[in-house]
């Protein structure tokens, strides 16, 4: 079929860590690699939830220069998924905030499950953090100026039939024709010839991707100051006391 199936498989909640992260862009690089694969599915292993984003664990009490390598390879993770030559549509089959819609923003098309359940967003002023200045670059070229200013900065998490609205998804179908339907779109996207469809991509993208490329080291040493506050780290710490509570 030519197309490959990336399930996410980090329990309980396929947080992004620093593990995850690393074997994720390793596993794509391969199938990049492989001659025989034109398109990529991004889907969770666990109905109910694709990514509940980055792993807090990583940011909290933890020295700058583990912040710095975290920051990194989450950098990585988005512009190895944003410039990738392959097709790839995210089946999401569960809520998607943050990390979670950070990697369905890299897509060519996304196709959500219709459940009020599952929402999508950046929901990172929530927390106390801020989105990367590229990731809400990413956001404004799918959604809007407007819509993305207002989602940011209230944290949206959107509804299936409001991310259809605003068009953070493409298509919002019955929850156990996710994969089907991303089999079938992702059909329609191989009847373009791969140079062609890979150089308008390029084109369309690369702007938003040189952006972060030419401040890397300045995002990394901007991310690893702020995520070391003194302010920052309390509420990461009062968000994460929250969790237990939830759990408990």
């Amino acid at each position: 079929t030519r197309i490959a199936v990336m399930k996410f498989k980090n329990p309980p909640v396929n947080s992004l860590s620093l593990e995850f992260l690393t074997e994720f862009v390793i596993s794509l690089e391969k199938l990049e690699n492989d001659k025989s694969i034109r398109g990529v599915i991004l889907t969770s292993e666990r109905p109910g939830i694709f990514s509940a984003g980055l792993d807090l664990m990583e940011m909290y009490g933890r020295n700058p220069a583990h912040y710095a390598e975290y920051w990194k390879a989450v950098q990585e993770l988005w512009l190895r998924l944003y410039l990738s030559n392959l097709t790839l549509i995210s089946a999401i089959n569960g809520a998607s905030p943050a990390g979670g819609c950070l990697m369905a923003l890299t897509c060519d098309y996304r196709i959500m499950a219709d459940n009020p359940k599952y929402t999508i967003g950046l929901n990172e002023s929530l927390l106390g953090i801020v989105a990367p200045f590229w990731l809400k670059d990413n956001y404004v070229n799918t959604i809007g100026h407007r819509a993305a200013e207002r989602a940011l900065q209230l944290g949206t998490l959107f509804p299936p039939a409001e991310a259809l609205k605003v068009g953070l998804v493409d298509e919002v179908v019955p929850e156990d024709q996710v994969h089907s339907k991303a089999r079938s779109v992702m059909a329609k996207w191989f009847t373009i010839p791969d140079h062609s469809r890979q150089l308008t991509k390029s084109m369309m993208r690369k702007a938003t991707a040189d952006n972060l490329i030419k401040q890397r080291e300045a995002d990394i040493q901007n991310f690893t100051s702020f995520i070391s506050r003194d302010s920052i780290q309390k509420s990461l710490h009062v968000y994460l006391e929250k969790l237990k509570q939830k759990k408990g």
